[in-house]
């Protein structure tokens, strides 16, 4: 299908001024950590019978369109370093030179998108700014609004990892939509985000910890999505148990699957039993003694990784080894993240985990996970998302797990070689508890 998109207007939109004692904002040293790409969302919208047609006719572009422009301002004026530019590398200016909006139609009806995904397609209702392997840094965030022929809408958000993690963004979103819907509703709650990151984890002006390199370089790489619906899920989480992890989360046991097919596509083509490593990113706000808040603005995240080296592949060993890697890091990382103790922690931890990936001889897989972040409870006015999903970036090569809309399924977006995908797609455990591509509209 040829999908023709019309950018019909372009503007930015700025915050109200920033107060002088907030125009430097310093970032986190968790912060300098993070590749410079944006994290690219998308929330589809439909006209449908559960928006009340005398509240909001047909979809009107013009006024939604206003609507969001003024919340977004609006927005922009609580989370104000989102509307500033990067000084150095270890700051932000918060100039308030504002963020890119975009509004565009498309030459297709949405349910043409929905009804059989494909990652190629997102990037239409995104910024072509941010698709080039190294997009620019000059604005942190950058917004799409895209009108279907059908009266639906896909919103694009595309946010500077630099600034936000899975969490932070959902928390910009989240407020925004608060702030639209507050329009016609006063005494709707607009979420405030917490800036005490960099006071706790302060940057190192001499920054010299090296991320480590993921995803797969320099070959040609295959993305498919793949559903794990509650009762699958359901159904796993019993293969999976054992006296060691008696009850599996489901993004355990979903990321077990996935990396236990992919380790087979991998030693069926190399004709080897190579060892694996899972890494994997975590959201330790609440972890940390004492805790962050839920609303704490940055990247609080930290990557740890799983290894296995059985020849037998195990499904109930990979989710031990998940489990029992994931306290490790929690218990590591719970105290020690203060100051200078927080960048030698953190050090060596990285310093760990890039040896263990630079290696040729070590099967890599990368998980992202924006389970339990409730994208889905993002109305602007005209409802909850009919879809809302990750574009991921190709720079990265991960494998993104993503709510289903009831919350209790996962979305995998799955990337890996072209001929480790000509393996994994056909693997029977793997058909036996997710779907391939089946339509967001059922």
């Amino acid at each position: 299908m040829e999908i023709k998109v019309e950018i019909i207007n372009r503007e930015v939109k700025k915050p109200s001024p920033t107060p002088h004692h907030l125009r430097c904002f310093d970032l986190c040293l968790l912060d300098q950590l993070q590749p410079k790409v944006f994290i690219p969302l998308v929330l589809f919208y439909s006209n449908n019978s559960t928006v009340n047609p005398s509240d909001l006719p047909h979809f009107k572009a013009a006024d939604i369109s206003h609507r969001l422009k003024t919340s977004l301002s609006e927005t922009l004026s609580r989370f104000y370093p989102l509307a500033g530019r990067v000084k150095d590398n270890v700051s932000i200016e918060c100039n308030d030179a504002g963020v890119d909006y975009l509004q565009a139609r498309v030459n297709c009806r949405q349910s043409d998108i929905l009804e059989r995904p494909e990652q190629k397609t997102l990037y239409h209702f995104l910024p072509k700014e941010i698709v080039s392997p190294q997009p620019s840094t000059e604005r942190l965030v950058l917004v799409q609004v895209t009108f279907f022929d059908c009266g639906g809408m896909a919103i694009g958000v595309c946010v500077s990892h630099m600034l936000a993690d899975a969490a932070t963004t959902c928390m910009f979103i989240h407020s925004w939509a608060g702030a639209a819907l507050a329009a016609r509703a006063s005494d709707m709650a607009v979420l405030l985000p917490e800036f005490s990151a960099a006071s706790r984890i302060p940057p190192r002006i001499e920054f010299n910890i090296r991320s480590p390199s993921r995803g797969l370089v320099n070959r040609t790489t295959v993305t498919r999505r793949y559903v794990f619906h509650a009762s699958n899920i359901a159904a796993l989480k019993a293969k999976a148990a054992s006296t060691k992890v008696p009850q599996p989360t489901r993004i355990e046991v979903v990321s077990s699957l996935i990396w236990k097919c992919a380790i087979i596509a991998s030693r069926s083509n190399h004709r080897s039993l190579m060892p694996s490593m899972l890494t994997q990113m975590m959201n330790i706000r609440e972890k940390l003694v004492p805790p962050f808040p839920k609303n704490a603005f940055g990247n609080l995240v930290c990557t740890f990784g799983a290894q296995t080296t059985e020849s037998e592949i195990q499904l109930h060993n990979l989710v031990i080894e998940l489990r029992k890697r994931k306290e490790a890091i929690c218990e590591d990382y719970a105290t020690k993240l203060y100051g200078d103790e927080a960048f030698s922690i953190i050090s060596e931890k990285f310093k760990q985990l890039g040896n263990l990936l630079a290696s040729k001889d070590i099967h890599h897989i990368f998980f992202s996970s924006w389970c339990r972040n409730p994208l889905y409870d993002a109305d602007f006015g005209w409802g909850k998302p009919t879809w809302v999903t990750v574009a991921t970036m190709v720079l990265n090569n991960p494998i993104v797990l993503m709510d289903t809309r009831d919350g209790s399924g996962i979305e995998a977006w799955i990337t890996l070689s072209e001929e480790d995908m000509a393996l994994f797609e056909h693997d029977k455990e793997l058909l036996e508890f997710a779907s391939f591509n089946p339509s967001v509209l059922n």
